[in-house]
């Protein structure tokens, strides 16, 4: 990526992220999405990305800006979820694509080669193509069953996991799905360079301490 703006620190690459949170509002026991990233930054995350997409617009920009600068003030990464458009007015870091929204290619060109793209694969193959079609980074999973994965398939496990790793050696490789503090050692022994969380941090009863139970397990 190209030199931040003296007003924000570099962000860290997707391949030393660690863990990448996933906003879902809903997910808060009633607490401001914002209070609990925010906490969870204060923890060490260093990649949010912003998917809430029964938003309207005006209400996804206005929160997309105010996670900008909660990201901002240390030095993380900010990517918003299948909507380029909003990327680009908040001065986001890069776009997240699922399986069936734009082609790597088509956000390319809008966003040029500076900003990050990730994307969601189901299996390891979509991980290859996602390396070969120029992606930054990609999601991985479910590998274990969790409420907010059911939608995409049965649990993939670790074997498979190995398996996407092999297919796109290169290519920064997230996992999720079901994943806590006591899961990252395995799922990084299998080939993750960090974890895709959302109840892990958004759940948890104090967000600085689960993020810093999943960027250090034990």
């Amino acid at each position: 990526m190209s030199p931040p703006p003296p007003d924000r620190r570099p962000t860290p690459p997707p391949a030393a992220w660690g863990v990448y949170l996933i906003t879902d509002r809903r997910q808060t026991a009633g607490r401001p999405l914002l209070d609990v990233v925010a906490a969870a930054l204060d923890g060490g995350v260093r990649a949010v990305q912003l998917r809430e997409p029964d938003l309207p617009a005006r209400e996804l920009l206005a929160l997309a800006t105010a996670l900008r600068g909660l990201t901002t003030r240390v030095g993380a990464a900010l990517l918003i979820n299948d909507r380029v458009d909003v990327a680009l007015a908040c001065d986001a870091d890069g776009v997240h694509l699922p399986r069936h929204g734009m082609r790597i290619a088509e956000a390319r060109a809008l966003l040029g080669a500076q900003r990050l793209i990730g994307v969601s694969t189901h299996a390891p193959v979509e991980v290859a193509d996602a390396a070969a079609a120029g992606a930054d980074f990609a999601v991985f999973g479910p590998l274990f069953d969790t409420p907010s994965k059911r939608p995409y398939g049965s649990p993939l496990g670790l074997d498979a996991l190995a398996t996407a790793r092999a297919a796109a050696p290169a290519l920064p490789l997230l996992a999720i799905g079901g994943i806590d503090a006591a899961r990252v050692l395995d799922v990084r022994a299998r080939g993750a360079d960090g974890v895709a969380v959302i109840r892990a941090l958004l759940g948890a009863d104090d967000a600085m301490a689960a993020a810093r139970d999943l960027l250090r397990p034990e």
